[in-house]
């Protein structure tokens, strides 16, 4: 029995969008929770931060809300829901392509997100290693304590495309790449996943020949300013320095869109202090975030 709607939780319409993508209840083991349930009580946690022992007793027991999100970041699931509604996005047009903001955000680690067994972890019922493992964990140390980045892809409409964990000390630049080729919006219509946005704006610090070679090579189009520095030994080499890096001031005026996504993913308190002991789990964490973006009209 669905129960009804509490204010945080998923409405009709949202659900009705997200229901179809959502794997098959069932099979071995017994019948599964109404996944209706399982997927608002893994938002509540998102939004409020709280432990997983501490959920609400309407959505069930805690340890089959916390194994399901565990077990949907480990084998994917939240990356394909992502994309899934990306697509349903893109179909009705509401794809901002036009701009693709570059920017990263550090998020203070919780006490609790420290101590993780060595041992490399396994997706549930099977012998593979998560998805987005990572043997560091994402955690970085630095005078501040424990923190992690993410680096991310957001389109105009303030959303975001795409996603990367790391440790909090990593530089933004040599993200940028790997962020950009992970933004594969499906095009069921059409054909092969639209992953190249029209332009693609970012901070002095994406400033790099890699990144630009990069961007030119895919024909992707770029507003990122040249640091001062970068200018002088430009002009310092002459001819060899090649020529100016051009810069539209008035396309840069939508910088603030890629801030402004950033803010909206940490309005959920789990994603603005991290409290998963492992990277894949945090990693599904900010996408389940992300899919409640992407629902919202």
């Amino acid at each position: 029995m669905v129960r009804s709607w509490v204010g945080g939780d998923l409405t009709s319409r949202e659900w009705s969008l997200l229901e179809p993508h959502l794997p098959p209840s069932g099979g071995r083991g017994g019948r599964w929770n109404d996944h209706r349930t399982v997927v608002n009580g893994i938002l509540f946690r998102v939004r409020t931060g709280v432990p997983w022992r501490d959920l609400p007793e309407r959505y069930g027991s805690w340890k089959t809300v916390y194994e399901r999100h565990r077990r949907w970041s480990a084998d994917g699931t939240w990356d394909r829901l992502l994309q899934a509604v990306q697509a349903d996005a893109d179909l009705a047009g509401r794809v901002d392509w036009g701009m693709v903001g570059v920017d990263s955000t550090s998020c203070r680690a919780h006490q609790h997100a420290a101590g993780a067994r060595k041992a490399r972890p396994c997706v549930p019922k099977k012998r593979t290693a998560p998805r987005h493992h990572r043997p560091d964990e994402g955690l970085g140390r630095s005078r501040g304590g424990l923190t992690s980045k993410i680096h991310l892809a957001g389109e105009g409409g303030c959303r975001p495309m795409a996603l990367l964990i790391t440790p909090g000390q990593w530089g933004d630049a040599p993200q940028m790449i790997e962020v950009l080729d992970r933004i594969r919006v499906p095009r069921p219509l059409v054909g092969r996943p639209r992953s190249r946005p029209d332009h693609v704006s970012g901070d002095k610090a994406y400033s790099s020949r890699r990144n630009r070679r990069y961007l030119r090579r895919r024909r992707i189009k770029h507003t990122i300013p040249e640091p001062r520095d970068q200018r002088a030994n430009r002009r310092r080499r002459g001819s060899a320095g090649g020529r100016p890096a051009g810069f539209d001031r008035e396309r840069y005026r939508r910088r603030n869109e890629v801030e402004r996504t950033i803010n909206r993913l940490k309005n959920s308190r789990a994603v603005a202090t991290r409290y998963d002991k492992r990277a894949y789990v945090f990693h599904g964490t900010v996408t389940a975030a992300a899919v409640r973006l992407w629902l919202r009209p």
